[in-house]
This record gives C-alpha cells, sequence and structure tokens, in this order.
C-alpha cells in the first residue's frame, strides 16, 4: 500500500520516524534483531532467534511449547490473574478459553463495541478544526473505554489505561534483560490494575488490550501522515490500508517463548527449555516497503494458528475507522517523542496538526 501510493521520500521518511520508536525504547535488543535478520534462525546459548517467517509459522503451530516457562508472555500475564489465562493454558484449556472470548473479541462484538470508540472519536478529532490533537492520550482513552466495555468495569478509561499501561511496563522490566528501572514491580502494579476490575481474570485482557492499541494505533497514523496516505482513505481502502500499516509497524515485533520438547526448528536442534524469541516483525516482513505476496505476512504480526491472537479483527477494525475519522483533516505530525519505559515500542507523545489540502 505503501510502495506505488507513496511518493519514495514520503515512504523513506514514515519508515525512518517509525525505526526510532524501536530503536530508543530497547536499542541494544533491536540492534541485536537488526543486526541477525538475514539469519533465519540463530542461536545465542539456550536462546533462538527466529526471524523467517515459515521458522516463525513452524515455532506457532508445530513445536510443543512451555506456556509458564520463565521470560515468557504466559509467565508475565500469569502474574496478573490467580487462575489460568489464555496465554498460559494449554491444549483442551486453551482450545476452550479461545472459544469463550471469540464472541468478545471477534467480528460478532463489532456492533457492541464499535459504536462507544466511534462515539469517541467523533467527539475528540474535531478538535483538529482549530488546534492539535494528542494521539496517544486519544489512543489510550480509546482502548480503555473498549476494555472497560469487554471486562464490565465502571473504572474511568484514563485510570484504568495508565494502570494498564503502568502494569505492561512493569512486566517488561521484570522480564526484559538489562538493567532494571525504577518503577514498581510488576506483582505490585498488578495489584493495583486488579483492584480496578470486578474479576482478577480481566487483568489481561486489559493490559492487551490497552497496550497494543496505544502501542499500534499512533504509529500507524504516524506513517500515514509521513507517507502523505490521506488522500487514499475512504470507507473502501481504509480496512486494507490499516491492516498494512500494522504489518509495517508490527507492535508486537516479538513472542517470547520457551521449548517443552525435544525438536527441530527449520534443521537447527531445540532442546526441551530453549527460549524461543520469534521476531513478528521479521516474520511480518515489515522492513520490506512493499506487501509481500504471501498474506500470512499480514497475520504474522497476530501470530499464526492456534496461537494468534483473538482481538485481530477488532484492532484492525478500529485502525480503520481511526483512519477515516482523520483523513478529512488530513494531519500531520509536529511533535513526536518514542517512549523508553513502555512494555511495547510506541509513541509517549505524538501530535498531530491539520494538514493543507
Amino acid at each position: 500500500m505503501t510502495g506505488p501510493l507513496a511518493p519514495p521520500a514520503a515512504a523513506r521518511r514514515a519508515r525512518r520516524r517509525d525505526r526510532t520508536v524501536y530503536l530508543r525504547s530497547h536499542p541494544l535488543l533491536f540492534a541485536l534483531l537488526c543486526a541477525t535478520r538475514h539469519r533465519p534462525v540463530l542461536r545465542l546459548g539456550r536462546t533462538l532467534l527466529v526471524h523467517h517467517p515459515d521458522a516463525y509459522r513452524e515455532a506457532l503451530t508445530r513445536i510443543p511449547l512451555h506456556r509458564t516457562a520463565p521470560g515468557t508472555t504466559g509467565a508475565a500475564t500469569s502474574q496478573l490473574a490467580e487462575t489460568a489465562t489464555l496465554f498460559d493454558q494449554d491444549g483442551a484449556d486453551h482450545r476452550t478459553a479461545r472459544r469463550t472470548l471469540a464472541p468478545d473479541l471477534g467480528a460478532t462484538a463489532l456492533p457492541r463495541l464499535r459504536p462507544l470508540w466511534q462515539a469517541l472519536l467523533a467527539e475528540r478529532i474535531p478538535a483538529l478544526a482549530t488546534g492539535d490533537l494528542e494521539l496517544v492520550d486519544l489512543a489510550a482513552e480509546l482502548a480503555a473505554t473498549t476494555a472497560a466495555a469487554l471486562t464490565g468495569t465502571d473504572t474511568p478509561p484514563r485510570q484504568l489505561a495508565h494502570a494498564a499501561r503502568e502494569t505492561a511496563a512493569a512486566a517488561a522490566r521484570d522480564h526484559l534483560p538489562g538493567p532494571r528501572r525504577s518503577g514498581p514491580t510488576a506483582a505490585e502494579a498488578a495489584a493495583r490494575l486488579t483492584a480496578l476490575l470486578l474479576d482478577p481474570r480481566h487483568a489481561v485482557l486489559a493490559v492487551t488490550a490497552v497496550n497494543t492499541t496505544v502501542a499500534a494505533l499512533p504509529r500507524a497514523v504516524a506513517w500515514c501522515a509521513d507517507a502523505r496516505l490521506w488522500p487514499t482513505v475512504d470507507a473502501t481502502t481504509a480496512p486494507a490500508l490499516a491492516a498494512e500499516l500494522l504489518r509495517l509497524t508490527a507492535p508486537s515485533p516479538l513472542l517470547p517463548r520457551a521449548a517443552a520438547a525435544d525438536t527441530t526448528l527449520a534443521g537447527h536442534p531445540v532442546r526441551t527449555g530453549d527460549r524461543l524469541i520469534l521476531v513478528a516483525r521479521h516474520a511480518a516482513r515489515a522492513h520490506h516497503r512493499t506487501p509481500p505476496a504471501d498474506p500470512a505476512a499480514t497475520q504474522a504480526v497476530f501470530g499464526t494458528g492456534p496461537h494468534a491472537c483473538p482481538g485481530a479483527h477488532l484492532a484492525r477494525a478500529q485502525l480503520a475507522d481511526t483512519l477515516l475519522a482523520l483523513a478529512p483533516h488530513q494531519p500531520r505530525v509536529v511533535r513526536s517523542r518514542a517512549d523508553r519505559h513502555a512494555a511495547l515500542p510506541g509513541y509517549a507523545e505524538l501530535t498531530l496538526r491539520r494538514g493543507s489540502r
């Protein structure tokens, strides 16, 4: 979508701004991933970096995974709830949890949830007619409004968003390598979040919904603005553009997993307990300017197979509606600042101003 439609200089500007988000959030980690991306699978001690799309899909669909091993998503989310969650379940429990969540997060949930975020967009975006719009703040409120509807809490959206973002950042500090930054522990932050919810099990849903949206939506909008894609946005093109922007930005760039059995991956031996760093960014070929012919690349940012994110449909619809609401103003980015403390690469600040038509 950004190939023939975006001027080359504009496309480079969009990629350059988005790249700084990665490099400033976790510079050592993403420098390593960039340096090794040409190796399909690379072993570093007991850790395997998985870059190639085929190996990425194989790891998620064929290899038995230890759902609660240290350093995995399941281990991090197990701190948020007293009972097993979708991320740390196996087998029949995992399949049952996905079926239970489907009505809340799939296409059937759109008629109930879409009016909530559309009302917020209709309220906030007209501010562009006379002034600036802070998009990170809007994305957080939009995500928390949706999360509140999914969990049934009456906590004010801004308060819920703050708690969910603080919890994710604390979990990342506890699980990512490197010096530990100041702030509450994951357990402390999780306790604050669960106190705002009706059911502790809802904490995982709130953390996921808020943090992925706050990471994804501003970055996608900034890319759209920098690449000068606003004239291409309409009700027909917005869904496909939203999917492509999510591929290019890959808001959840890594899936940390662990092998639960001895096996092989792309010809490399894998031992029980080996840590698998599945690089969704490279599996989605986000570093390629034009959409790959393989549609699986677009899906890769949401995982694949039985481990695919059940909220992918909502995420794409939410971004498409945001692009449609912004397009009449053709906003440009006047200020941006990467968030060095968030769990996922994203902006701490992204300010938009109405552009010239």
